[in-house]
């Protein structure tokens, strides 16, 4: 179970501004990459926040409002099929991250980070691998992410239900790669994936 353990110890240092940040989408076939950036007061940090993977859709449903409420400061960040062409999955994941970071309002004094890298920042960082099991602000910024894209991907499951992305939100299940093959990409499917169902 992620803790709060990496934030206390921010906190003793005289960070206030810890925001925890997460993405989710990078291994999908279609629909954009989704960031999402938390900072949470000492005082008032929800419970049972979990890794978003770990986590039954309505929970992180009902998660996502509390943590809404009670953070200091939150926000969600796209990166879109278009700049997730035109630079790569990787940095269009740091380009979503980083917007989070820059949000007008955020300003943070220090970030944690999911995963073992990130794009060159003036603030302060620590990059924690498997982050989203480990730290309760990337817990949380793993939920908000994770409900925003679902919610997007059944949005556009509304006009293309052949591929399923109200089951799979974009990941590449056999459903999806047999509807691929049938029907082929739509706009919404990332240039340079293999679309055969293999």
């Amino acid at each position: 179970m992620p803790t709060i353990d990496f934030e206390a110890r921010l906190w003793a240092q005289g960070f206030t501004r810890i925001m925890g940040l997460d993405e989710v989408g990078r291994g999908c076939l279609a629909g954009p990459v989704v960031a999402a950036g938390v900072i949470f007061q000492p005082d008032r940090i929800p419970s049972g926040i979990d890794d978003s993977k770990k986590l039954s859709a309505d929970r992180r449903r009902d998660l996502a409002v509390a943590i809404r409420e009670a953070a200091l400061f939150w926000t969600v960040a796209e990166s879109d099929v278009a700049e997730i062409g035109r630079l790569n999955i990787l940095w269009a994941s740091m380009n979503a991250m980083s917007r989070c970071a820059e949000a007008p309002g955020a300003d943070p004094d220090y970030l944690l980070v999911d995963g073992n890298r990130y794009s060159a920042s003036l603030i302060p960082h620590t990059c924690l691998v498997k982050g989203d099991s480990r730290s309760l602000s990337i817990a949380a910024a793993s939920i908000l992410a994770k409900v925003h894209r679902d919610a997007e991907m059944c949005r556009l499951h509304e006009a293309h239900p052949e591929y399923g992305w109200n089951r799979n939100v974009g990941y590449p299940t056999p459903d999806h790669r047999r509807a691929l093959a049938a029907h082929g990409p739509t706009v919404w499917h990332r240039e340079g994936f293999r679309w055969n169902p293999g």
